[in-house]
């Protein structure tokens, strides 16, 4: 029986890695990109899900939350603005997650089957970011708890969780923030001399979606170059 799989930010980068790691004769994958709805919009996950289910012949075996926002948000902007950019970096990064998440949990318990979890966080979970994203790294730190969360509640009924956290990936957003903060400065801080490659991050994500033994749920996978061990 092919395993169906559910992606979400998958069109380009990581997103596009993962699906490609993915997509064998022994799996239905449906990779879902912004084409497919905002998911600044507190009502687009919802309706993503059932859309997937559908799609997916009404079954879901696992779930991979990768699709997020990476936008600057200084300090000085006025109140508003700020504010704003605070709660759709939020919406996007970890409360769309937790709509998904919960919808796949529940669907697992009323089929009383197993499942799989797969959450892209990031570096800043643990060590923030620049001045500017704050949001950035207080959504990903979420989304690290959470995962460990469902890890610890759910493992009794066979469903799983995994977090990876990748640092610097040779992707367009993580260029362009690479260009702005000096590019040859930020990579003398990682020891292995280079930013990771998304196809690195999709062999993580399809080890955890398909392989990873399952005494390792609630474990998050560092995936920086050692710019940050713990």
């Amino acid at each position: 029986m092919q395993t169906h799989i559910l992606i979400t930010g998958a069109s380009r980068g990581i997103g596009a890695a993962i699906a490609e790691a993915l997509t064998t004769n022994a799996t239905k994958v449906v990779a879902l990109s912004s084409a497919d709805g905002d998911l600044a919009d507190p009502t687009t996950p919802d309706r993503l899900w059932q859309s997937s289910l559908d799609r997916l012949g009404g079954r879901i075996d696992v779930l991979v939350n990768n699709a997020g926002v990476f936008e600057a948000n200084p300090i000085d902007d006025s109140d508003a603005d700020w504010l704003a950019n605070w709660n759709r970096t939020i919406q996007v990064n970890l409360t769309a997650s937790a709509q998904l998440c919960r919808h796949a949990v529940r669907h697992w318990q009323n089929r009383k089957s197993a499942g799989r979890l797969v959450n892209i966080a990031s570096r800043a979970a643990y060590r923030g970011d620049s001045p500017a994203h704050w949001h950035y790294a207080a959504a990903k730190a979420g989304v690290v708890a959470m995962t460990k969360t469902i890890a610890r509640a759910y493992a009794k009924d066979g469903i799983l969780a995994f977090a990876i956290c990748p640092g610097f990936t040779m992707t367009g957003m993580a260029d362009e923030y690479l260009e702005s903060r000096g590019g040859d400065k930020l990579l003398a801080d990682i020891p292995l001399g280079r930013v990771a490659m998304p196809d690195e991050v999709g062999e993580m994500a399809r080890w955890c979606a398909t392989q990873a033994p399952a005494s390792m749920t609630g474990a998050v996978l560092d995936v920086n170059g050692a710019s940050y061990v713990r």
